[in-house]
């Protein structure tokens, strides 16, 4: 098929979901064609196995990639190496091709292989089974493996399928049942490694370094294999996750159809007022559910990425309905894909997929990370997925067989979803970024150091592994704490018990919340202790497997959250009021009468009241909640400006560089710039904004000063803060341009309204917000700050 053919094919699905909209209300404010990519072949390595050539080559490989044969050469010398290449780029094969040929030459060798998500695993199990070659027993070792198989998995697997939860808590934990297997692991596979970011991330880097130190406590050096989508420093990256000197390979030789990208804005509802009046704007959700239905009828195989597991049935839910008036058989053709679901759920379903026995699918990043499906003709991003090799990965589902497709990326009401559909070359131009993990982190580190004790005891030659001076330090800590005994050959564990089911690696704050159904009393899914007060609290609306339940009461102690059946047709979306201290300044840059600083804080949060809206965004009222306070210690990045700069100060009036604010305004304007740069430090410091808050005040305690407050969401921080305070200039240049782009006439959810704001959204000045960013951005300007990464 040729370039023009292949254009024209997205081109065509577009004009389809844009069918009957007139020109001057077109949702479209961009649309990109993205060239098709030609193949470069490598030759298949003399090293390799033959056996697993021949399998690979009925597996439909025929011929490699050049860059799955620079990555599978450099592991089969030894070499640590991370692969960071776009989707479908056959990843799989780069690691498969060096692991294999060492199980079939060497009948004692093993290798474990990580994943994030339960799908992504599984498939490359099926893929790696598939091929048949004696002697390597494949199996899966994870939450769904019954327990009589695990024992088998233990004594006779080879490659052993896995993910950190159960290399935390299954694996290390009872490490001398796995001496076979340590004895003889030779490779590590450490997949989709760039999700691994935040709180997360950093577990999983120390976790690793536990995994390294077991190995080599039984006589193994295993070789690490990373696979990456495509990242900024993909080798320096890939070394502080996995505490090995990598090699990147970075060149995709793979072949890629022509998309069509189109950024879609949902339109203003004029006829609709949301909080204090503001206009509001059709949902994400919505505008996702139509567009996957008119590529259903036209047949087109699409994948629709939401943004949370709620979303996901909503949207699957929304598209049945509007396929039901066309022809009552097409509903069964979409469904929801999530993970939460049973383990024979996810499997249907994923069957059904493959298969095409269905057409459409909403999912959440449980199928970025997942099942690999060939041939889609469209994928709709239903909202900025956090970062740009996200956006990529779930983009680069489309069109995967090499075929032509279309990519629709679906504004969220919110300020970074506006920024980038009115600055397409923030999304379509800007090499990806950086993950973001901080191993270093005591909060995390502590844990970590008291599971790695609790595993062996842990010498003082191997500090430098977790840290150097920064493990010491935690350590003395534990030992003060009496958590480990200080012995003259090392740190020593102290209870009966074994820490690692106590320590939750993705940084969910303790025991799960369950979600139990009160009449009947059936579980229907787990929250996280930390996402409780806003998830699941008294009056909630909770959704599962497309049910809607109404939570009744909400009990810490317990560990429980109670509901009952109920369809309402509003939502919930809960308000906190957050109070912050500062605890010390870490770093802090002045540029006349605007400071910039970085530090410790603490911050007291809490949930105090829940608006309810109609799906269509109306408010219907506030109802007032009674839950306990949050107190967390982490770090943030703060500016302050000065009352001469506001235009406040005494005989000031409009100063040259001054913002020119009267007193009265300057609550609302600051109020409006700290929801928007919230909203915007997702594009700097791959966080989402749920993982991060804020606060803003006309004058602070600890400052002296009109501040404005961007706190970690997590105990200790995740290198959110510190990315923001690194890229301060291009974060507020950027929070600016979304105020600016928003046609909203005083500020609605697209701009300066937060959807957590204790306060009501109240008082906030859009006007005012513009002032104050433009008076900050050009104090840093006279004192040459110019750049950040967005820039370079």
């Amino acid at each position: 098929m040729d370039g023009a053919a292949d254009g024209t094919r997205g081109q065509r699905l577009l004009r389809r979901v844009t069918a009957g909209i007139p020109a001057e209300d077109s949702p479209i404010t961009h649309v990109a064609q993205l060239p098709a990519r030609s193949a470069e072949f490598g030759e298949w390595p003399r090293w390799a196995e033959p056996s697993v050539v021949r399998a690979l080559q009925a597996g439909g490989a025929p011929r490699p990639w050049a860059h799955q044969v620079e990555a599978a050469s450099l592991a089969f010398e030894g070499k640590h190496v991370v692969l960071s290449t776009g989707t479908a780029s056959g990843k799989s094969l780069a690691y498969q091709l060096p692991i294999l040929t060492n199980l079939m030459t060497d009948e004692r060798a093993c290798a474990l292989y990580l994943s994030p998500t339960k799908a992504l695993g599984a498939d490359q199990l099926r893929s790696v089974s598939s091929l048949e070659l004696p002697g390597t027993r494949p199996a899966s070792f994870d939450g769904d493996t019954p327990m009589a198989e695990r024992d088998w998995v233990r004594a006779h697997a080879r490659w052993v399928f896995t993910n950190p939860d159960m290399l935390h808590r299954g694996i290390l934990a009872g490490h001398a049942r796995w001496s076979r297997f340590f004895r003889r692991l030779s490779y590590v596979v450490v997949d989709e490694c760039h999700s691994y970011r935040g709180v997360f991330g950093s577990h999983v880097a120390l976790l690793l370094r536990r995994l390294r130190r077991m190995a080599e406590h039984y006589g193994s050096s295993p070789v690490f294999v990373l696979a990456s989508a495509t990242t900024s420093n993909p080798a320096e990256f890939a070394t502080v996750l996995s505490g090995v000197d990598c090699t990147a390979v970075t060149e995709d030789a793979s072949p890629r159809g022509a998309r069509t990208v189109a950024l879609w804005e949902p339109p203003l509802l004029k006829e609709l007022a949301g909080e204090n009046g503001a206009p509001v704007r059709r949902s994400a959700g919505a505008e996702a559910s139509r567009i996957l239905a008119e590529l259903v009828v036209e047949g087109a195989r699409t994948l629709v990425f939401v943004r949370s597991r709620r979303g996901a049935e909503l949207t699957a839910l929304a598209a049945g309905r509007l396929l039901s008036e066309v022809d009552s058989s097409l509903p069964r053709l979409v469904a929801a894909y999530r993970s939460g679901y049973l383990p024979e759920e996810r499997r249907a379903l994923e069957s059904a997929l493959l298969e095409g026995r269905l057409l459409g699918v909403a999912t959440t990043n449980a199928l970025e990370l997942g099942v690999d499906i060939a041939g889609l003709d469209a994928v709709v991003v239903a909202g900025y997925p956090g970062t740009l090799a996200s956006f990529w990965q779930q983009a680069g589902r489309a069109g995967r067989a090499g075929d032509a497709a279309l990519v629709v990326f679906v504004a969220r009401d919110d300020p970074l979803d506006t920024y980038l559909v009115h600055h397409p070359a923030a999304i379509l131009d800007k090499p990806v970024e950086a993950a973001v993990l901080d191993p270093a982190n005591p909060y995390v580190l502590g844990p970590q150091l008291a599971c790695a004790a609790a595993e062996l005891p842990l010498r003082n030659d191997e500090l430098p592994t977790f840290g150097g001076e920064a493990a010491r330090a935690v350590l003395d800590s534990l030992v003060a704490d009496n958590v480990l005994r200080r012995r003259p050959s090392g740190w020593y564990w102290t209870a009966r018990d074994r820490p690692q089911h106590d320590v939750d690696i993705r940084g969910s704050g303790g025991e799960q919340i369950a979600v139990v159904e009160a009449d009947s009393g059936r579980m229907l899914g787990t929250v996280d202790p930390g996402s409780a007060s806003f998830a699941v609290h008294p009056g909630a609306v909770y959704l599962h497997r497309g049910e809607s339940y109404v939570v009744d009461a909400l009990d810490f102690e317990a560990g429980l959250a109670l509901v009952h059946a109920e369809d309402p047709d509003w939502n919930t979306m809960p308000r906190e009021v957050v109070d912050i201290t500062v605890l010390n300044t870490l770093q802090r840059n002045d540029y006349g009468g605007v400071s910039v600083c970085l530090g410790e804080v603490a911050v007291t949060s809490q949930v105090v009241g829940y608006l309810r809206r109609r799906h269509s965004g109306q408010v219907l009222d506030h109802v007032a909640l009674d839950l306990p306070e949050q107190a967390l210690r982490t770090r943030a990045v703060w500016y302050t400006i000065s009352a001469d700069l506001l235009g406040t100060g005494e005989g000031v009036g409009r100063a040259p560089g001054s913002a020119g604010l009267i007193p009265a305004r300057v609550p609302g304007a600051l109020h409006a710039a700290e929801h928007a740069a919230i909203g915007l430090l997702p594009l700097f410091a791959t966080c989402d904004r749920w993982d991060i808050g804020g606060v803003s005040t006309a004058w602070h305690e600890d400052t002296g000063e009109a501040t404005v407050f961007v706190h970690d969401g997590h105990p200790g921080g995740a290198g959110f803060a510190d990315r923001g305070f690194a890229a301060v200039f291009p974060w507020l240049r950027a929070t600016r341009e979304a105020i600016v782009s928003c046609e909203c006439p005083t500020g609605c959810p697209s701009c300066v309204q937060s959807p957590k704001c204790g306060n009501g959204n109240d008082p906030l000045d859009k006007a005012g917000a513009v002032a104050v960013l433009e008076t900050v951005l050009g104090a840093l300007r006279q004192h040459g700050v110019h750049h950040g990464h967005l820039d370079d």
